[in-house]
């Protein structure tokens, strides 16, 4: 990747020395920003993230600010950052490309990400961060659904019938209130946003990062883990029923809606994760399972 001057100069700021070479990276993440890994004049490769819009400037400049207070094992070294107070700041992270990436889940990577979000909700919480009922990603659950059954049940997961008979059940288990709690949570644990150096897991993507109830992570990763291979979520945690009920409202309430034009490929997998959280949800809250029309 040829690096114009600025951009160069930028990269090299960041960093405290000369760039040279720029790989972009592709086929990784949901979002815009564009990622890269920069090679310096004294040999190292690090690992760079930069917005591309007003949006991803703003979730950028989140993240950075909770790499600035985050410390242990989970996090990569903060190595840089340049902001160009617009809409294209540059964060410069330890390069982790040599490790390993799931999928596959090989043997002791549950184990060593569950060892992992205990010690996130272990860590002190970083200034400034929100309760997560305050984080508008976290609206919508069986209300929503409740008030507008037709985009779940386009999907095809479960009929009206089914839905009618367990919608009181899910509306009175997930309660919003059980967000809420004093732990620092990361609120976009995923296998993308994760991998796996020797010896240790590493979190990514912090820019939802947000102060409540520590296994809101155990239970939003679980589904994507089945997905890919994984345990079925019951037999690597046991995630309270109304959490487990407001992970599948979750997906339940956003699955079915339209394509979101600078993201496409987020409403796939939520359709996808909520084919594993519904009836993982019923399991948990001894419902009947889901049955399709």
């Amino acid at each position: 990747m040829i690096l114009r001057r600025h951009e160069a100069d930028r990269f090299s700021r960041a960093v405290g020395t000369r760039v040279v070479d720029a790989t972009l990276i592709t086929g990784r993440g949901y979002t815009q920003n564009r990622r890269m890994i920069l090679r310096l004049a004294d040999g190292r490769t690090v690992f760079a993230k930069q917005a591309t819009d007003e949006i991803t400037a703003d979730w950028l400049r989140a993240e950075h600010r909770a790499y600035s207070q985050l410390r242990g094992s989970f996090v990569a070294e903060l190595i840089g950052w340049d902001d160009d107070g617009g809409p294209s700041p540059l964060l410069v992270l330890q390069d982790l490309s040599g490790s390993r990436w799931p999928p596959p889940w090989e043997p002791g990577m549950v184990d060593s990400v569950r060892a992992m979000l205990a010690d996130v909700a272990a860590h002190p919480v970083p200034d400034g961060l929100e309760p997560v009922s305050d984080r508008s990603y976290m609206d919508g659950n069986w209300a929503e659904v409740a008030a507008d059954p037709q985009p779940l049940l386009g999907l095809g997961m479960c009929s009206a019938a089914w839905l009618e008979g367990a919608l009181p059940v899910l509306l009175d288990a997930a309660d919003l209130g059980l967000y809420g709690g004093t732990a620092l949570v990361h609120l976009d644990v995923r296998s993308d946003n994760m991998c796996f150096p020797p010896g240790r897991a590493v979190l990514f993507d912090w820019n939802l990062a947000a102060v409540g109830n520590p296994e809101i992570d155990v239970a939003f990763w679980l589904p994507g883990l089945a997905l890919e291979g994984g345990p079925q979520p019951d037999e690597v945690a046991a995630v309270s029923p109304g959490v487990a009920g407001l992970v599948a409202g979750f997906f339940a309430c956003r699955a079915g809606l339209p394509l979101i034009g600078r993201a496409p490929l987020v409403r796939d997998i939520q359709r996808r994760q909520l084919a594993v959280a519904l009836p993982w949800a019923a399991r948990t809250l001894d419902l009947p399972p889901p049955v399709a029309p």
